[in-house]
């Protein structure tokens, strides 16, 4: 599919839903909306899924990985080869995302969108979970020039919203978004400042834990590719293409997937973000499909969830990706239909209800 016919296809919830699932939740047998938010995500689960019994059985979490080019400007407090590393010990189940799904249920993927080095799929552990969809070897250094090219920006995307309808297509339920790529706080705060008009100041954070002088440096590096590149803030591909990255790219194709298909897809924490206001920016109808699955540590993680309208499921001091809060946010979601579809009414449990 071409990105047009993605946006296109897309269509806004359907507010007929909310209300039938509204008037559900108001014969509950509890006081008045007692569960507070859990009411509300319920209610727009059903209307993403336009059933008063969506599903939430099968889980799934796509990280995406990928490389970059910035890093060269001594952004990050890790070496780049981590990333290659920390893809391999996602496939062997040894990282906080693989613990964390256990628990929830949910399956992990991991695509490689962009990391440098070509790992050895043939003997690598648990090699089908691995995808690898190279867009290219790793970004271009954007504080000198464009990240990648417009056409690699679309293909980033389209790569991601293919992984995602593959998935819902074989019957997931819901999806988390996950990343790992050393840098990728810096492509991911430039895309944040561009496209939400914040201050760097405001918006760039330490990232894997940059010193002062770290920090004071990534801001400028930031600085230096947003005036060197000129994004177009309402232009997500030129956004993309000019200061992102391809797991970001990857990660926008999967909410745009989400959204074309209508099922809910769950944004983890800065990075994931980032890939959203690049999908938003492009069909601002995902907003609609998307759920925070929590707020992040990174100062500007809460100035880009108010950019979309989201209020974060969780709040619990989490700065790691890889689709960690988000995928522990499924658990928040699962419960809060669990009661819509399980809790009886006043009539079915014989409970008399409150006087008008």
């Amino acid at each position: 599919m071409k990105l047009k016919d993605i946006v296109d296809g897309t269509r806004p919830l359907d507010p007929e839903w909310i209300g039938k699932a509204q008037a559900r939740t108001d014969q509950l047998v509890m006081p008045t909306r007692a569960l507070g938010r859990l009411h509300e995500i319920s209610e727009r689960m059903c209307a993403i899924q336009k059933t008063l019994q969506p599903p939430t059985n099968r889980k799934a979490v796509l990280v995406m990985a990928g490389d970059h080019g910035v890093v060269d400007e001594g952004v990050s407090a890790y070496p780049q080869e981590v990333t290659a590393a920390m893809v391999q010990t996602f496939l062997v189940g040894g990282a906080a995302i693989n613990a964390i799904s256990r628990l929830v249920g949910a399956e992990v993927f991991v695509v490689d969108m962009g990391i440098i080095p070509d790992l050895d799929v043939a003997n690598l552990q648990s090699n089908d979970r691995l995808i690898v969809r190279k867009v290219g070897k790793g970004t271009n250094n954007f504080a000198k020039g464009p990240a990648m090219s417009r056409d690699d920006a679309e293909c980033a995307i389209l790569e991601g919203f293919n992984q995602a309808s593959e998935l819902f297509q074989n019957g997931i339920d819901i999806l988390a978004t996950g990343d790992m790529g050393i840098g990728n706080t810096t492509p991911a705060a430039a895309i944040g400042s561009v496209v939400c008009g914040a201050d760097l100041e405001a918006m760039v954070g330490r990232g894997t834990g940059v010193n002062d002088e770290g920090l004071m440096r990534k801001r400028d590096v930031i600085r230096r590719g947003i005036e060197v590149n000129h994004p177009i803030p309402e232009d997500g591909l030129d956004v993309l293409a000019k200061i992102g990255g391809f797991e970001i790219g990857g990660i926008a194709g999967c909410v745009l997937a989400a959204a074309y298909h209508r099922r809910p897809v769950v944004i983890d924490g800065f990075i994931s973000t980032s890939g959203a206001l690049i999908a938003y920016a492009l069909c601002p109808t995902v907003a609609e499909y998307l759920f925070a699955g929590h707020c992040s540590e990174e100062p500007g993680h809460r100035i880009m969830l108010n950019h979309l309208h989201l209020d974060p499921i969780l709040d619990l001091g989490m700065r790691l990706g890889e689709g960690t809060g988000a995928t522990l946010a499924m658990g928040v979601i699962e419960g809060a239909v669990n009661v819509f579809k399980d809790v009886l009414t006043f009539d079915e449990a014989g409970v008399a209800n409150k006087k008008d």
